[in-house]
């Protein structure tokens, strides 16, 4: 199997779990940066992925979000290029062609908090904290923090949580929509894992199509959206899922997608 930099990959089915691991806080390093992207485009090519759960490994972290020494010496190029990596890596993420579940079992503080932003659903264990504070270091989030935390929290949420840096636990997260759901300690990522099984059921053609669908919706007006809905619907028959998925319903069967 490839490795990956600070992170470890397991197959569990049709499931990719993907564990954050560069202790003491799952950190995210140059490295671990462009080598989550070349890990979520491996996925992409690997047909019999339907979905990613990603973790943090121990019991404190998900992830700390990048270490504040690459900034003490204020070297602006260098800054440049993680701006750029974190970018790059968290697009990645987000375009993953399945489903991608964000297990958090621990702190996700800065990147690490845009990480789970960047994954469809997220599961918070009960013990987790979240939060944008890099406007109290003289930064700013700059891995999507800024664009897709008030698309899930409104704008209000938003900016009490990166202007004012107000840190969010497990219980608030929930009430405000920055997560999904929330499990005791220690339970996330077998919750995750039992989410990813329900996505096995589902045709991966149409999750992929759906999927652009929805988050297509965050940047373009509905008279525009609606149209590509209709052609995404009839691009499916050009499928081998499409004709599996109705004729197994049909013949009460379970369907076996191709993913094709």
């Amino acid at each position: 199997m490839t490795s990956y930099t600070n992170l470890r990959l397991d197959v569990v089915g049709h499931t990719a779990v993907v564990t954050l691991a560069n202790p003491p806080a799952n950190t995210w390093t140059r490295e671990g940066l462009i080598d989550i992207k070349r890990l979520v485009t491996d996925l992409n090519n690997d047909r019999n992925i339907y979905s990613m759960v990603v973790t943090g490994e121990g019991e404190k972290f998900f992830s700390a979000g990048a270490d504040l020494k690459l900034f003490a010496d204020g070297d602006k190029a260098l800054a440049r290029e993680m701006a750029r990596r974190f970018g790059e890596a968290f697009e990645t993420l987000s375009q993953f062609r399945g489903v991608s579940i964000a297990a958090i079992n621990g702190y996700a503080m800065g990147g690490g908090l845009e990480c789970a932003l960047a994954c469809d659903i997220r599961i918070a264990e009960a013990q987790a904290q979240m939060a944008l504070p890099e406007a109290s270091v003289g930064l700013l989030p700059c891995a999507g923090g800024t664009q897709l935390l008030p698309w899930l929290v409104g704008e209000g949420w938003a900016k009490r949580m990166i202007l004012c840096g107000e840190r969010v636990n497990a219980e608030t997260a929930l009430r405000i929509g920055l997560v999904e759901e929330v499990v005791p300690q220690g339970q996330a990522k077998q919750r995750a894992l039992e989410l990813a099984k329900q996505v096995d059921k589902q045709s991966p053609s149409s999750v992929t199509a759906s999927k652009k669908l929805i988050q297509g919706a965050r940047q373009n007006p509905l008279a525009t959206t609606l149209p590509v809905e209709r052609e995404l619907f009839i691009d499916l028959f050009d499928t081998q899922d499409q004709k599996e998925g109705v004729n197994a319903f049909l013949q009460k069967r379970t369907a076996e997608w191709k993913n094709a």
